[in-house]
């Protein structure tokens, strides 16, 4: 029985498992034993190749563990033999990786416990979900980290199928998607406020419209144009907020994934009915404005 003298005393080496007899020593009988003729002995085959240890140094922290641990995760960085080999130190025979030390106790228990994921207390979050991207465990491991921190699960946003109107659909939907969506996202606010402020301002008595009235021969009868002049400024100024805001709702509605849940959502429906007033003013607006054209003009009598 031979010793391995370690740092901690002397332990004890398992003693070496003895060659197993063929089917043929066995029916020889004692005729053939250990000082007789030829034996055949059958090799113990080990698994050689699974239980080599592995050394990983993470920024001069070195960490052992066997193949096969990681080989549990195959589809992670340290699992694939392929993608861990561009870290590996042929000098030193080792895998080196330049990364947060105290990260790494929590991502090599995640191959040895078979998948269980705890940040360490002394980590921050953002540096953790670095490490966790970097060793590339998965969006599965990333999830259950997040909800594990009490992170509130995002809901899946659809996207349409064709290519393009996805892009509209993501350019006047999302404005965190590039940087053209977040130039519409300020247009359309900007309108909004636009839109908010010629409101208030047709309502002070300054910008009011008046109608003056012949009730008789020696008096007049003044009351409030509620029917806006179609060269009225305020007019045209929410005329041009009218059509962008139309436009904007138009080309969300033929881009969106889909069109029921478009009508269904409540945000949509009110932009609706905050632009069917407009066309309601615009058609009286036109229909006086044919009525004025086609009233007969009283004769002009010559001056005598």
């Amino acid at each position: 029985m031979a010793h391995i003298t370690t740092t901690h005393g002397t332990l004890s080496q398992a003693p070496r498992s003895l060659p197993k007899l063929s089917s043929q020593d066995e029916e020889g009988g004692a005729g053939h034993g250990f000082g007789g003729g030829p034996q055949h002995f059958e090799p113990i085959p080990h698994d050689h190749d699974f239980c080599e240890r592995v050394v990983i140094n993470v920024s001069g922290l070195r960490f052992e563990t066997q193949l096969r641990t990681l080989n549990q995760f195959p589809d992670t960085l340290l699992g694939d033999p392929a993608r861990r080999l561009r870290y590996f130190d042929p000098l030193r025979n080792e895998y080196f990786f330049d990364r947060s030390r105290p990260s790494f106790d929590a991502i090599l228990y995640y191959y040895q416990s078979g998948g269980r994921l705890r940040r360490p207390v002394n980590v921050p979050l953002d540096v953790f979900s670095e490490e966790i991207k970097f060793y590339e465990l998965g969006d599965q491991a990333i999830n259950k980290f997040r909800e594990d921190e009490g992170f509130i699960k995002e809901e899946e946003r659809p996207l349409p199928d064709n290519e393009k109107q996805r892009k509209v659909w993501l350019l006047f939907e999302y404005p965190e998607s590039s940087q053209a969506a977040r130039v519409v996202a300020i247009i359309s606010v900007f309108v909004i406020l636009l839109s908010i402020v010629i409101f208030c301002l047709e309502t002070l008595p300054e910008f009011k419209h008046y109608k003056v009235f012949n009730t008789t021969t020696n008096g007049t009868k003044i009351e409030e144009d509620e029917v806006p002049d179609i060269t009225d400024p305020f007019f045209l100024i929410e005329t041009l907020c009218i059509i962008w805001f139309t436009f904007e709702l138009t080309v969300r509605f033929l881009a969106c994934p889909n069109k029921l849940n478009f009508c269904r959502d409540v945000m949509n429906v009110i932009d609706i009915i905050a632009i069917i007033p407009y066309f309601i003013t615009l058609a009286t607006v036109v229909a006086e404005e044919e009525d004025t054209l086609n009233l007969p003009k009283a004769p002009v009598s010559p001056q005598v």
